[in-house]
């Protein structure tokens, strides 16, 4: 029987997908289930942090040039009933198992495993070419909206673009250094605000699609 994939969706980095993801994997521990974590970037965010304190986290395998990724034989080995797995549609170093995170995550639900993972609007293959117009530039890193499709379930993690601003102003997104960057770049309120909008819409799509299916299959008029 294969595992069931959870997914969190946000617009932008920051909105608290991560957070949101061991916050779940923390309550489902605490109900006695067995999870781990396979892998999760905190980018040095304290609050997000402080949620892995207590979940046991699989060690990173350690490639050529001293990268780390996700160790799949690991966590296989393991086999625990849920894992969390941050950033799905990353790229993989050479010498990783398989290309993308996205097939990582195939092999771990394959086997059996429910994966808690995370998800940006700009990351889905279908809106390749809308992204691009709203950044500016194309987003090297997707995942096919197939896979996302199958989720059992997909979470938007929503948060105003304002309230993101000042996120990112406080400095609990990224670096001080970066904040000024970011804020006058990716990070406006039109580009946030279009992003944003993106994430609402396609999930609005996948929840019509899903209401359709059901009508039909439950011979609803």
């Amino acid at each position: 029987m294969s595992g069931a994939l959870r997914l969190y969706l946000g617009a932008a980095p920051g909105v608290g997908k991560t957070y949101a993801a061991l916050g779940e994997a923390r309550r489902r521990a605490e109900r006695g289930t067995d999870v781990v974590v396979g892998y999760v970037e905190t980018y040095g965010r304290p609050k997000t942090e402080e949620l892995l304190d207590g979940l046991e986290v699989v060690p990173r395998l350690r490639l050529t040039g001293g990268v780390t990724e996700m160790d799949v034989d690991a966590v296989l080995a393991r086999r625990p009933a849920a894992v969390v797995v941050d950033e799905l549609a990353h790229t993989n170093s050479p010498g990783a198992r398989h290309a993308k995170r996205w097939q990582d995550v195939e092999e771990l639900l394959a086997a059996g495993i429910t994966v808690l993972s995370t998800v940006n609007v700009e990351h889905l293959e279908s809106l390749h070419d809308v992204i691009e117009r709203i950044r500016g530039a194309p987003q090297r890193e997707t995942v096919p909206d197939e896979v996302v499709r199958r989720a059992e379930q997909i979470e938007l993690v929503d948060i105003t673009p304002e309230a993101l601003r000042r996120r990112m102003a406080h400095g609990n997104i990224y670096r001080p250094e970066k904040v000024d960057a970011a804020l006058a770049n990716y990070f406006r309120p039109a580009n946030l605000t279009a992003l944003r909008e993106l994430a609402l819409l396609w999930l609005a799509d996948q929840v019509d699609v899903a209401l359709r299916r059901y009508r039909s299959e439950q011979d609803v008029t």
